[in-house]
């Protein structure tokens, strides 16, 4: 393993689950190099070495990555081909390149759950408005972009003829409407030595107009036959792709208790923020090791938890004020992390905050009353 820790990790994207990874490999005095196009991305004063550039232009990646050893991602939206040549020329690139593209195309990513007898909702491709409008009486259905979305941009629920002319006029997809019971999500890794580990499933709570998750719970409640079942399709996720690193799978659980996946996410995820306190391993300390192929942590709760993601409040857009942040350190099992981002802007993710409690209960409380005292304005 020593070799190995003296290698240069190369992270494309240098935002909050970049500074986060870069929190965890300073325990392992391991050196990442990170490219953003931010001059002031979050990472920029922790990385050994920080390149500004595009991750979407093919020789800024391909340059980037000469110097390192191991090349990751903390965001899809990368150029996969320049990382596929890397991967010709002997560097070790986790996700593998095919896999991003692969991400990178819903359409793609609905076909491969579809071929691989992955439960996923039914679905129809489009190539524009028109045929969005031919299909509908598919409705209600969600109306998905297939490249380019993005936490909840991209993304447009149809639940009627007159929803019609919002559908988008692009390559997409008609997703049938599930009228679920809880979204879950487990989070698996897997290293080149093909070690794999499964995180418990956690509940999602999404913010109603926003589309971003609000609120986490740790573990979900979900009967021991829907755990094991979301379990077992999030390891066949990994497995069928055949991926080397870390895996959110976002799933939605049914009324009727069945399990269909919803989307996935190649890297560190919001879904798993809460790891750092909550697990013997966080996901980023797990997507460390996945990558560097080193032995895989515990991905077992030591505690029931909560998080709480701070976003920019609504009508606010300037440098960014914490109200409340005294407060809420006065109480116990509170753990805040700022992403370090100068700029608030309207649902502009900026921190979150994770919540220990012993009672699910009183952690549901406490954590509504967290997201009340913590406001992010300008």
């Amino acid at each position: 393993m020593k070799s190995e820790k003296s290698s240069i990790l190369g992270v494309l994207g240098g935002g909050q689950l970049g500074r986060m990874l870069i929190q965890s490999a300073i325990n392992y005095n391991q050196d990442i190099h990170i490219l953003d196009p931010d001059p002031q991305a979050p990472c920029k004063d922790l990385a050994q070495k920080f390149t500004c550039g595009s991750l979407k232009d093919f020789d800024t990646v391909y340059a980037f990555g000469q110097d390192c050893d191991v090349i990751t991602v903390e965001i899809e939206s990368v150029n996969a081909d320049a990382l596929a040549k890397l991967e010709s020329e002997g560097k070790q690139v986790f996700p593998q390149p095919h896999i991003l593209k692969l991400i990178q195309d819903k359409r793609e990513q609905k076909q491969f759950y579809q071929k691989n007898g992955i439960p996923t909702a039914e679905f129809i491709l489009t190539e524009n408005k028109a045929e969005v409008v031919k299909n509908k009486g598919f409705l209600p259905a969600v109306n998905k972009l297939g490249k380019e979305g993005y936490d909840g941009r991209g993304v447009q629920i149809l639940r009627s003829e007159s929803d019609l002319d919002q559908a988008f006029d692009a390559p997409g997809l008609l997703e049938k409407l599930i009228d679920f019971d809880k979204e879950i999500a487990v989070t698996v890794a897997r290293n080149k030595k093909g070690d794999l580990i499964a995180y418990p499933a956690v509940e999602c709570a999404f913010h109603p107009t926003a589309n971003l998750v609000e609120f986490l719970f740790a573990p979900a409640e979900i009967a021991d036959s829907v755990e094991k079942k979301a379990q077992e399709i999030a390891k066949k996720v990994i497995l069928k792709l055949d991926m080397v690193g870390i895996l959110a799978v976002e799933m939605f659980v049914t009324k009727s208790g069945e399990v269909l996946v919803n989307e996935i996410a190649p890297r560190p995820h919001n879904s798993g923020h809460h790891t750092i306190e909550a697990n013997f391993t966080s996901q980023f300390e797990q997507h460390l090791r996945s990558v560097m192929n080193w032995p895989l942590g515990n991905p077992e709760l030591r505690c029931p938890a909560a998080m709480i993601n701070l976003l920019g409040e609504d009508g606010f857009t300037g440098e960014a004020i914490v109200e409340g942040q005294e407060d809420a350190l006065s109480e116990k099992g509170v753990y805040i992390h700022l992403y370090g981002k100068k700029l608030t802007k309207p649902f502009r993710k900026m921190g979150h905050v994770t919540l220990l409690d012993e009672d699910i209960e009183q952690l549901k409380v406490r954590a509504q009353r967290i997201k009340d005292l913590i406001k992010i304005k300008a």
